[in-house]
C-alpha cells in the first residue's frame, strides 16, 4: 500500500514530465510499422521518421485551420441563442424550482427563531495572466512530444535492443523482446483500428446533421470533436452526448429536432460499442468495464485529459506483460 501511494504521489508530482513521454513513446509505437515499410523502400530511418511526423503534424494543423472559423463562430453565436432557449428551459425546469423553492421555505420556517448571521462566499474569478503564462508551458509541452517522437522512432528500435541485451539469460531476453514486440504490433493495430472507427462515426454524425439542415463547416467541426472524444471510453461519449444536446438546443427550433444529434450519436455509439468494435479487435484487447473505469477515473485524475487518453493503452500493456509472464497469466484474465 505505501508503494502504491508512493507511485501514485511520484506520478502526480512528475505528471509534466510523464505526460509527454509517455504520449511520445505511443505515437512513436504507432509510426514504428510505417516506418520499416519505408525502410523496405531503401529509406533512412531519420528520414522515414520526419516523413511520419511531418505528415501527421500537418495534418493536424490543417484539421485545426480548417474548423477554426466554425468553432469561433458558433462560440460567438452561442450565448444568443442560449438566451432565445432560456424561455423553453423555463417552462421545462419550472417543476425542479417549484419544489426547490417549497423546500427553501420549509428550511426558513425551521430555522426562523435562530439569529445565525448570513454568511456571503465570494470566489474570486480566474486570473487572465495564470492562463497568460500557462501559454508558453503548453507549447513546450507540445514541441516536446513532438521531438521525443522524433527520437523514440529514430532511436527507439536501437535502445530497445541495446536495454534487451543487457538482461542476464538468454531466456528473459527472449520472453522481454517478445513482449516489447507484441506491445507495439498490439497497440498499433489497436490505435489505427481505433482511430478508423471513430472517423467513420464523426464521418456518419457529420452526414446525418448536415441531412437535419445544419451547415457543412458546423457539421465537419461536431464530427471532428465526437471522433476524438471516442478515444476516451465511457467518458467521451457521454460528454459527447451533452455537447450534442446543447448543439441541438441551440441550433434547431422545438424539442424533438433538438434531440435528434444527441439520439443519432447515442445509437452510432451503441452500434459501434457492442458490435462494430468488439467484431473487429476480438478479444485481443478486451478490458473489463469496471476495471477500465476506475483506470479512467485514476488517470483521469492523475493526469487529466491525458490521463484518460492514456488509460486504454496503459492497460493494454500491462494486459499483454502479465499474459507473457510465467505466473502471472490470471491477472491478465482477470483484466479482461
Amino acid at each position: 500500500m505505501l508503494a502504491t501511494l508512493a507511485v501514485l504521489f511520484a506520478a502526480w508530482v512528475a505528471a509534466d514530465v510523464l505526460i509527454p513521454l509517455l504520449l511520445a513513446m505511443f505515437l512513436a509505437l504507432i509510426g514504428n510499422p510505417v516506418i520499416r515499410l519505408l525502410r523496405r523502400a531503401f529509406i533512412p530511418r531519420f528520414i522515414g521518421g520526419l516523413l511520419v511526423l511531418g505528415i501527421g503534424v500537418a495534418g493536424a494543423g490543417l484539421l485545426v485551420d480548417q474548423l477554426a472559423a466554425p468553432a469561433s463562430a458558433w462560440i460567438h453565436q452561442a450565448p444568443v441563442q442560449l438566451r432565445q432557449l432560456e424561455p423553453k428551459l423555463r417552462a421545462l425546469l419550472r417543476p425542479v424550482r417549484e419544489a426547490s423553492s417549497a423546500a427553501q421555505s420549509i428550511a426558513q420556517a425551521a430555522t426562523s427563531g435562530s439569529s445565525r448571521p448570513v454568511r456571503v462566499v465570494r470566489t474570486d474569478a480566474s486570473d487572465p495572466w495564470d492562463a497568460l503564462l500557462a501559454t508558453p508551458r503548453r507549447v513546450a509541452s507540445v514541441l516536446a512530444v513532438i521531438l521525443l517522437t522524433y527520437f523514440f522512432m529514430v532511436y527507439g528500435e536501437r535502445l530497445q535492443l541495446r536495454a534487451v541485451a543487457m538482461l542476464p539469460g538468454a531466456r528473459r531476453q527472449r520472453i522481454t523482446g517478445e513482449i516489447l514486440q507484441a506491445i507495439e504490433r498490439e497497440l498499433s493495430r489497436y490505435v489505427a483500428t481505433i482511430t478508423l472507427i471513430n472517423a467513420i462515426v464523426g464521418a456518419v454524425l457529420a452526414g446525418a446533421l448536415v441531412a437535419l439542415g445544419l451547415p457543412l463547416p458546423q457539421a465537419l467541426l461536431w464530427g471532428t470533436l465526437i471522433a476524438l472524444l471516442n478515444y476516451a471510453p465511457y467518458v467521451g461519449p457521454m460528454i459527447g452526448i451533452g455537447l450534442m444536446l446543447l448543439m441541438g438546443f441551440t441550433s434547431f427550433k422545438g424539442v424533438l429536432p433538438a434531440l435528434l444529434p444527441a439520439l443519432i450519436y447515442l445509437g452510432l455509439h451503441v452500434l459501434e460499442g457492442e458490435l462494430v468494435t468488439p467484431i473487429v479487435l476480438g478479444r485481443r484487447m478486451a478490458i473489463s468495464p469496471l476495471i477500465l473505469i476506475v483506470a479512467l477515473m485514476a488517470f483521469g485524475w492523475l493526469w487529466g485529459i491525458a490521463g484518460l487518453l492514456l488509460a486504454v493503452p496503459l492497460l493494454a500493456c500491462v494486459k499483454i506483460v502479465l499474459a507473457r509472464i510465467e505466473g502471472c497469466q490470471r491477472w491478465a484474465q482477470l483484466l479482461e
